[in-house]
């Protein structure tokens, strides 16, 4: 195969280690393709690169993942639903257009399922409430993650509150999603099975987190912030007897096993990511 090149776009990921997984897929499976950190202000400058005919696919993160949407052919039905993209795909000419497209998806969803199926399997098995904290692109596939897990009561946190409900309303044709205005006085009701931070760990403090989160007594706590790797939050969760704990780089790692199989269309090599 030719050698093409796969990127990560975004801002701030110049200590990513998306480099280090995929390059260990390609290595695998001898393929002779790159991988790349490219940071960048505007979204305009990535143009150039996607339509070089070496350009293979690539990771996005913030601040792109909105904005990328105007240089793809055509959306997945999941980064559609979501209004996040966080990975690009190549799309091979076809009889109908003689051009390559570049398809947006999105695996960050994907990979908090995979994450929450293996390690809060006995919170899953009745969980009926999930709760979302913050209203970014990563607040968005967590929410969306929760639909897909049939979780019934899904709680959205942000401090802005006019961000939470602009996501509620961008999700209410699809499901509901029940705004808080603080954290601090959780009814029975709303007490969560599975809690899911999205926001980054340095903005926390741990009386941001009620003891009153960890009310039920199985559950499954996500911190998607990867540095420090134990989060005030996660080390709250810990403390609960019954909580099972999913970290930032695990999710990170998860999403990445289903870009590379979209990207090479081969199963991931997990135990060489």
């Amino acid at each position: 195969p030719r050698p093409k090149k796969f990127f990560i776009f975004g801002q701030g990921i110049s200590f990513s280690m998306s480099p280090v997984i995929h390059g260990a897929a390609f290595k695998h499976h001898g393929l002779p393709h790159t991988y790349e950190i490219l940071q960048t202000q505007t979204v305009d400058e990535l143009l150039p690169v996607i339509e070089s005919p070496v350009f293979g696919g690539a990771s996005v993160t913030m601040p792109h993942k909105l904005t990328i949407r105007q240089y793809c052919s055509s959306v997945s039905s999941h980064a559609q639903t979501i209004g996040a993209i966080n990975t690009l795909v190549t799309v091979p000419p076809t009889q109908i257009s003689d051009q390559r497209g570049i398809k947006g998806d999105n695996t960050d969803w994907s990979g908090l399922v995979a994450c929450l199926k293996s390690k809060g399997a006995d919170a899953l098995e009745d969980a009926t409430t999930g709760l979302v904290i913050g209203a970014g692109g990563a607040a968005r596939a967590a929410l969306y993650a929760l639909y897909q897990l049939g979780i019934k009561n899904i709680l959205l946190f942000n401090r802005t509150r006019s961000k939470a409900e602009k996501i509620a309303t961008d999700y209410s044709s699809t499901f509901e999603i029940t705004v808080l205005p603080t954290l601090a006085r959780l009814s029975e009701m709303q007490r969560p099975d599975i809690i899911i931070s999205t926001i980054p760990a340095d903005k926390i403090t741990t009386d941001y987190f009620p003891a009153s989160l960890f009310g039920k007594k199985i559950g499954v706590c996500v911190d998607m912030a990867y540095k420090p790797r134990e989060t005030p939050l996660l080390r709250v969760a810990e403390e609960q007897k019954g909580w099972a704990t999913v970290s930032g780089a695990e999710v990170l790692l998860e999403q990445a096993f289903d870009q590379s199989q979209l990207w090479l269309g081969l199963p991931a090599p997990k135990e060489f990511m």
